[in-house]
């Protein structure tokens, strides 16, 4: 059985919260961790020419995440991203594009009318581990 990854409330409603704002797009962003334990949440816009089924992450904002996310004493936790219609598990297009093997992939889905699902995963190649989430006050 794989350890759950704690994840605090404040951080799970920053991301749904954000997945909400653009309910018929993917939205994507970053999370900041200091000594293990997730401490902020980055928010980056998609620039994806399709953003309805894809996410891109704008290189200027991700690269300015990262930047403070150094500046605090962080490292890369997780990057998390939505699927307004479809569930949360991680795509083909995902997986050729999980490039963080270290991070954590959060996926949101929006498909069941009102309930958000949030799952977590590590991708490496065509290797997909779901990791539990143990959401913390």
């Amino acid at each position: 059985m794989t350890t759950p990854v704690h994840l605090p409330r404040t951080i799970v409603n920053q991301m749904l919260r954000h997945a909400q704002q653009s309910p018929s797009d993917e939205v994507c962003g970053l999370i900041g961790a200091k000594d293990g334990v997730a401490a902020h949440c980055y928010v980056v816009a998609n620039i994806a020419s399709s953003p309805r089924r894809l996410f891109a992450m704008d290189p200027a904002r991700q690269i300015a995440a990262m930047r403070t996310m150094r500046e605090l004493g962080e490292e890369l936790f997780a990057i998390y991203h939505s699927h307004p219609a479809s569930p949360p598990f991680p795509s083909r297009v995902d997986m050729q594009q999980a490039n963080y093997p270290e991070a954590l992939y959060l996926i949101i889905s929006l498909q069941t009318q009102g309930v958000l699902e949030i799952r977590g995963f590590r991708l490496n190649g065509d290797v997909v581990i779901e990791i539990p989430l143990d959401i913390t006050e």
